[in-house]
């Protein structure tokens, strides 16, 4: 059983925690758990979780397989350079947003087995939508290894570096397009004078529905808005009050905007990398 070490304890690290806890993947005497100086946070996951809180250098890198990067992006340099004499042999797993398989393996000074993932908070219910990349010297092993550690928060599917910035466009900041999405719904459904609470609950058991059809029905998402518009009736009234708006137009945008900032983000970690070595 691999033994796991995290640095970093925020909301997506405690998250793969409990997804690794929950399949039964390992187990919390094999997790390992460090961060930059918040002692009562390391406690706290202690406690939850019967996690390894861990200071000691040393032990930390000593005791590990897999070594999983997930603090914050903007602090990579520093805590990478603080590490990087430690890490050996180890598996080394980013889910550091924007920092590149290259720019991680340029802070570490050589060129290390790196896999770069990139989940969204719904890992937290153990439903993300993981798109992840690796280096050229990881092994089939290790990639078989990396999909099975983040399939315990959900679906995880192997990319080509290259698109990562359309998977972060997609599954990164999906969740918050779907919750704007719920939020005008339920803002809608008290117009036209539906109650707070009964409103949630049809809305949200609406995309539950819809949900469930995509992933079951063979179907194309067309053909299926298709089969619910009569002529005439109420929901080509509001496609059409959808399409008055520019909802399509609006969505392709959105993403290929995110899509775009997402690339420039990385731009800017590799271009800082490159400057701190010149320096």
């Amino acid at each position: 059983m691999k033994k796991i070490g995290f640095i970093g304890a925020g909301s997506m690290a405690e998250a793969m925690v409990n997804g690794l806890l929950q399949s039964g993947m390992t187990k919390p005497e094999y997790i390992y758990m460090t961060n930059r100086s918040n002692d009562q946070r390391l406690h706290e996951l202690q406690h939850t979780y019967g996690v390894q809180p861990c200071r000691d250098k040393r032990e930390f890198f000593s005791q590990t397989d897999i070594i999983v990067l997930a603090f914050k992006p903007k602090d990579a340099a520093e805590s990478i350079e603080s590490i990087r004499d430690y890490v050996k042999h180890q598996l080394v797993i980013s889910v550091l947003a924007g920092l590149t398989i290259d720019t991680i393996q340029h802070y570490f000074g050589r060129k290390l087995t790196v896999i770069r993932a990139m989940p969204n908070t719904s890992a937290a219910i153990r439903k993300s939508a993981t798109g992840f990349s690796a280096s050229p010297e990881a092994s089939e092993k290790e990639i078989s290894t990396t999909k099975a550690l983040l399939e315990t928060i959900g679906e995880a599917v192997l990319f080509e570096e290259k698109h990562l910035d359309a998977v972060t466009a997609i599954a990164g900041s999906g969740p918050a397009y779907v919750y704007q999405y719920v939020e005008a719904m339920e803002k809608a459904a008290l117009q036209v004078g539906l109650p707070e609470e009964t409103a949630k609950q049809l809305i949200l058991q609406t995309m539950t529905g819809a949900t469930e059809m995509l992933m079951k029905s063979s179907k194309r998402p067309e053909r299926l808005r298709k089969e619910i518009t009569s002529p005439g009736g109420t929901t080509e009234a509001g496609l059409r009050a959808l399409s008055e708006r520019r909802f399509e137009e609006a969505i392709i945008h959105c993403i290929t905007e995110t899509a775009a900032r997402s690339a420039a983000i990385k731009e800017q970690f590799a271009g800082a990398a490159l400057q701190k070595t010149k320096k």
